[in-house]
């Protein structure tokens, strides 16, 4: 038989992270582990309020599945037992740390994976005024990868203050849903005329098809309107690439299914995060092997990681040691 623990956990976050849908002082986050044969497996999960989820709910969906896990539920199984979400992620990469350990086969080699190389992450700005944000961008301007949280009705001068103050970074400008069809052209022309990379979520998810008839003057990225491969087909001609999430996806198993499926459609891809511990990338760095934008600062944000973590040296983030993950 094998066991489960879940655990709600904060840890707190360096300065306040803000985008256009509020600010946040901690990261809340829920940690599961299985045991079996003295072994435990773990993985972490970030409830997110934008698709209905709260600490309370996430936590009754994995408790809801506890006498499955204990019956040997398998990760294909749990694929069909739980919706996509946050709670199927912490259950899934679980089980992908406990198969590793009992196996003695790391995870790298069942992913494929078998040198997994450091990756350079993208370093994330919080939405502020323009001055502030210049600030920020100067603080950070080493990094050659910046995402920029967007997503007011006036964000010309908070384009250009990150340019201004980060002139060498590439950037990555988030939206958040924030963008709307009367004022996306103008951010989108601004966007071209300063050398923006990408552009995360313009729209809102379900009000994107304007983006068909829009030229792309910036490769756009869907973020909240892509979770699983089942959304991507009605993403085609929409959207150049798509932000992958565990959180979002359920779990590394459907994200690697989505991340497949995604390149044979010819999308790029990024690889995304939650505000979380190194726990909760640490799936995520070997899942970001080949992609073509990697965004898994979370532990970077963070006034404190966990004991074991990933290490970063500047913005490039290593694969995960064993005694981590996988």
């Amino acid at each position: 038989m094998r066991s489960l623990t879940i655990n709600a956990e904060t840890f707190p976050i360096a300065r306040a992270f803000t985008i256009s849908r509020g600010s946040k002082t901690q990261a809340a986050v829920l940690s599961c582990s299985i045991g079996q044969d003295g072994v435990e497996g773990r993985g972490e999960c970030v409830p997110y309020a934008r698709y209905g989820e709260t600490m309370e709910s996430v936590h009754a969906e994995i408790e809801a599945i506890r006498a499955e896990i204990a019956r040997g539920m398998d990760r294909r199984q749990l694929l069909t037992a739980m919706r996509a979400g946050a709670a199927r992620n912490a259950v899934d990469c679980a089980l992908w740390d406990l198969e590793a350990k009992l196996s003695g086969v790391a995870a790298t080699h069942a992913l494929g994976v078998d040198s997994p190389k450091p990756l350079e992450t993208a370093y994330t700005l919080s939405l502020g005024e323009p001055d502030a944000m210049e600030t920020q961008a100067r603080e950070n301007a080493w990094r050659p990868l910046l995402k920029v949280k967007v997503g007011t009705d006036q964000d010309e001068p908070r384009m250009r203050a990150v340019v201004e103050g980060a002139p060498h970074s590439r950037i990555i400008l988030d939206a958040n849903e924030g963008w709307r069809p009367d004022n996306l052209i103008r951010h989108l022309a601004l966007a071209a005329e300063l050398g923006i990379a990408l552009i995360e979520q313009p729209l809102p998810a379900g009000s994107d098809d304007i983006l068909r008839d829009v030229k792309h003057m910036v490769p756009i990225c869907a973020d909240e309107s892509v979770h699983t491969a089942a959304d991507l087909d009605g993403l085609v001609g929409l959207y150049d690439a798509i932000n992958i999430k565990l959180d979002k996806a359920g779990g590394l198993t459907a994200a690697l299914e989505l991340r497949d499926s995604a390149r044979r459609k010819g999308f790029a891809i990024m690889i995304g995060c939650m505000v979380g511990t190194s726990l909760a990338m640490a799936p995520a760095v070997l899942l970001a092997q080949g992609a073509e934008f990697v965004d898994l600062d979370g532990p970077l944000l963070l006034a404190q990681d966990r004991d074991q973590k990933l290490t970063y040296e500047g913005s490039l983030v290593s694969p995960p040691h064993p005694a981590l993950w996988g």
